[in-house]
This record gives structure tokens, sequence and C-alpha cells, in this order.
């Protein structure tokens, strides 16, 4: 397969920084003002071949197929570009979410189009979204490995939420003070600074601490340096954050909803829906160092097989030569896709 000259946006830093990891040559809009529409690679550590395109140029540019990741962008790539995307270039639908509420009658904006195949990130987003007529496939999600870095130090569980407050119980941010009664939980992410359990949930007394946004490498390092990672989601696609959290060999403590109900296996820490049983499980993470650590071997080693890099980048050039030919078969979504755990047996 040559490689091709692909249009996207950056949309989610960590999923790009995946793609862009290809073999291809990534074009980003950059626009004066910057935003959502035009914010470039954003002063990422991204390969050369990802660069910044200012939104003026494209309608001279040429490229082979545009990678779309919110419904306004076939509008702007058409305007830009002088050419709509699925008809005139090929195009890509990559969704990234879960459906909002209503998940069963959550129809997907482009359900009604056969020219533009739709790629969900992971099959239990695929098995909610009502696609339509879309030619539909999952991709599920693929990170560089950061290589084994826990410590666990610390009697400490870390959380990773990007404003907690204002998104509450979709993200599970009430969750936390439950924990926090049974050992401290430090919570990072946008919108996170001075937060403590009486913004978030009863009780109010419990230890929670927001200790703010910081850069990818001190997060790491300070992740690793606690015992367990905590994921609270309620409704949510799978964050990559979990998997980059196992990837660097942390237990983890998930509630069994959406994907991470089979993508996160027991052996990993705990997963489940009782509330009470994950904030124990938590606690004698916390007070055994040697089954916390068996247990981020555990999860590290699950990552590694499920969601490398390679097999990431390999089933989207799979993805991309079709599109790009021409072939939207109904099979898509009838293909074997053994790049991420299916239905554990009883």
């Amino acid at each position: 397969m040559r490689p091709l000259r692909i249009l996207l946006w950056h949309v989610h830093g960590s999923w790009t920084g995946s793609f862009v990891a290809g073999p291809h040559h990534y074009l980003l809009p950059v626009l004066p003002g910057g935003g959502p529409w035009g914010r470039g690679r954003c002063g990422r550590d991204w390969p050369a071949t990802a660069r910044d395109v200012p939104a003026a140029e494209l309608a001279e540019t040429d490229v082979d197929l545009v990678v779309l990741q919110r419904p306004e962008e076939v509008a702007l790539a058409e305007g830009w570009l002088g050419r709509r995307p699925g008809v005139d270039v090929p195009a890509v639908y990559v969704e990234h979410n879960a459906p909002p509420e209503h998940a069963a009658r959550s129809r997907h904006p482009i359900a009604d189009r056969t020219d533009v195949p739709l790629v969900h990130v992971t099959h239990f987003n695929e098995l909610m979204w009502d696609s339509g007529e879309a030619p539909t496939t999952t991709v599920p999600h693929g990170i560089a490995d950061p290589g084994r870095q826990w410590t666990g130090e610390l009697r400490r569980a870390v959380a990773l939420i990007n404003e907690p407050v204002r998104r509450g119980r979709v993200t599970g941010s009430d969750l936390l003070p439950r924990f926090g009664a049974a050992l401290p939980v430090d919570l990072f992410g946008i919108g996170t600074d001075g937060v403590g359990a009486a913004d978030l949930g009863p009780p109010a007394g419990a230890d929670v601490r927001g200790l703010g946004d910081v850069g990818q490498a001190d997060l790491h390092r300070r992740m690793t340096q606690r015992r367990l990672y905590l994921h609270t989601a309620r409704w949510t696609s799978l964050g990559l954050s979990l998997l980059e959290a196992m990837a660097l060999g942390m237990p983890v403590v998930v509630p069994a909803t959406a994907e991470a109900a089979v993508a996160v296996p027991p052996a990993a820490g705990a997963v489940g829906t009782s509330v009470a049983e994950l904030v124990e499980e938590a606690r004698r993470l916390a007070d055994d160092r040697a089954r916390a650590a068996a247990a981020g071997a555990a999860a590290r080693a699950h990552v590694l097989e499920h969601f490398g890099l390679e097999q990431f980048l390999r089933r989207w050039d799979e993805v991309l030569d079709g599109v790009v030919a021409g072939r939207h078969p109904a099979t898509w979504t009838d293909a074997p896709q053994d790049h991420s755990p299916t239905a554990r047996p009883a």
C-alpha cells in the first residue's frame, strides 16, 4: 500500500498520536485562531509526516482521503477542499464516543450515508449506536508501549478525569469519595485543581485531592508512584488513559460498564458492578503491594497483547486501503477482528 495523504483534525490527542504513527502523510488543519477546527499539531511530539497545513491552502493540496470525526467536519472539508467527502474524495468517519442518552434510540449522524464507512473504536459503541446504512466496522484502540514504570511506593490511588465536577455521574466522579473513605485518592486532569470530596459527593470528609493538569511525562511518573489506578466512568468509550495505566504496569479498579467490562481482565485488579466490592478490592490492593504488583503485571501483559500499536496500525491500513479502493463491503461488520477481547465464557 502506497503512503496516503490524509486530512484529519486533531480532536483526541492520544488517539491521533497513535494514528499518525503509521506510514502515511497526515495533514492537520491550522487556523489563525486555532480552536477546535484548526489547532494543528498543537506542539505534540509527533512524526514529521504529521504536519500543519493552513486551512486556506487545502484547496490546492492533494488529499487522498479524509478522516472525519465530528459531524461539522463534513461541511468544513467540502468548503476547504472544494470536494465532497465520500463523493469527490474518499472519506471515513471515526466515532470515538458511545451514544449520548437513550443509546438504544441514538441514530448516528452519518447513518443514512452509504459512501462514508463508519469506524467505531470499541465493539460496545458499534453495538449501541444505530449505524443505519453506513458500512460499519470496529478498530480497537492501540497505544505505544510506555514501558513498565509502576513502583507503587505510595499507598494511594490515582484517577484521571477532566472536569470531574461538571461531568459528575457520567465520569463516575461522585464515586471517588466512596473510594477516598478507604484509601487516599489523588485526582489529575483539567479542572481538578483544589477539588475535594465535598465537591464530588458523600462522604464529604473522604481523602480526595485534586492536583491539576500536568504534562504526560510528569503525569506518568506521578501516576506510577501510586499503588493503583481508579477508572470510575459509568458511560464512556474505552478510555485511553485506562489502557495507558495498564501498560505502565498499574493494577486497576474498574466498573464493569461499556467496553471496560470485556477489555479489562479480573486479573488486572478488579472489575465489577458492586461499588462496595470495588472499594474493598481497592483497599486490599493498597494494603498488599505484592498483590498490586502481580495485578499490574497482568494488566500490562493484557494491554500489550490486545491493544498494541502495531495491530492498531495494521488494522487501520486494511480499512484505509479498502476505502481508497472503493471497497465498502457489508462483510466489514462480519469480518473477524481478533485485536481486542471478545465475550468471556461463563
